[in-house]
């Protein structure tokens, strides 16, 4: 911790504070990420072993950046770069909508961020405009891989479905499903988009019910043809649901063009083995229909203090070092 300084708080993460600093010497602005242990004796928790794994072997210009880990105290610091905001606080800034083009400049990173995942075996499992942050120069990166997982195709091996934030959580999870793949993330890619697209999320349900309901009336009742092995689900035969036909695309989405549409069609699919690879996606028609994507010289550079502009709750920057860290220590044992 002698080489760097707190002087903020970012938010609150999976385990407790981040907190805003820079590196003595060079000022570099860096993100402080305190992983404190609740019981030495439980050691160190699986999800944060499995993010350092994970963005230890990541190399990618749309995923954030672990620059160090150290231990401190009864846990440890994780580094990150600094990025001053995020897709969610950009969705919720109406004094400067997002154009059509930065949509798809969006996109287009977050589509590469995932390709690079899952082309090397990394399911990120919890993709949501709030874990998209931007950096200065307004380069949207994926970051929190606090549920990472990494998976390999030739093993079928069971995971947990309590992962994926409710409103991008795909149906498979949302009826308990222990064997899935990286559709998942595709899912909740095609939620984004629609949020984009609309200004608002696409499946808000307030409980898991309440959003698996809210995804079969949008979409329609599936089938065995539109989602083979669905009756096999471990909770399918707890809860039944009115049969639907669904809302109509153009209903949904009632001032998009077709392309934009058809590109949410192909990643909101019941049947996760169909739902449209992110590599795909980037050479879909969308993307290629004007207007055009943005160029980075022409995407947002948000400032300091912009991410702070949507939040509830704003802290006090000027409380010492030991305060801040004894506060995440209290959360974290409450």
């Amino acid at each position: 911790m002698d080489q760097y300084k707190v002087v903020g708080r970012i938010g609150e993460g999976a385990h407790g504070l981040v907190l805003r600093g820079q590196r003595l010497g060079t000022g570099q602005e860096i993100a402080l990420k305190r992983v404190l242990l609740k019981k030495l004796e439980d050691g160190i928790p699986t999800t944060v072993i499995r993010e350092i794994k994970a963005l230890q072997e990541v190399d990618c210009e749309y995923v954030v950046q672990l620059l160090d880990v150290f231990p401190q105290g009864l846990g440890f610091v994780l580094v990150f770069e600094f990025m001053p905001s995020g897709l969610w606080e950009m969705l919720r800034d109406a004094e400067n909508p997002l154009t059509v083009p930065q949509m798809k400049a969006y996109m287009i990173m977050l589509l590469k961020g995932v390709a690079y995942l899952h082309e090397h075996s990394i399911m990120h499992r919890d993709l949501k405009p709030a874990n998209l942050l931007i950096s200065r120069d307004g380069v949207l990166k994926i970051a929190d891989l606090g549920l990472g997982r990494m998976f390999w195709a030739e093993q079928n091996r069971p995971y947990s479905h309590q992962v994926a934030t409710r409103w991008y959580r795909a149906p498979e999870l949302l009826y308990g499903a222990r064997y899935y793949t990286e559709a998942v993330d595709l899912w909740a890619v095609g939620c984004i988009l629609g949020e984009l697209l609309t200004c608002s999320p696409l499946f808000p349900g307030e409980t898991d019910i309440e959003q698996l309901a809210i995804v079969l009336r949008t979409l329609g009742t599936p089938t065995a043809e539109t989602w083979p092995g669905m009756t096999e689900l471990p909770d399918f035969n707890k809860i039944t649901f009115p049969e639907t036909r669904g809302v109509s695309w153009d209903q949904i989405f009632p001032d998009c063009v077709p392309e934009a549409v058809d590109l949410v069609k192909k990643f909101l699919v019941y049947n996760g083995d169909r739902r449209l690879k992110a590599k795909q996606a980037l050479v879909h028609p969308y993307f290629f229909t004007l207007p055009l994507p943005c160029q980075l010289s022409g995407m947002p550079k948000p400032v300091d203090g912009h991410r702070h502009q949507f939040k509830v709750k704003e802290y006090d920057i000027e409380k010492p070092v030991d305060e801040l860290f004894s506060d995440l220590k209290g959360m974290l044992t409450s």
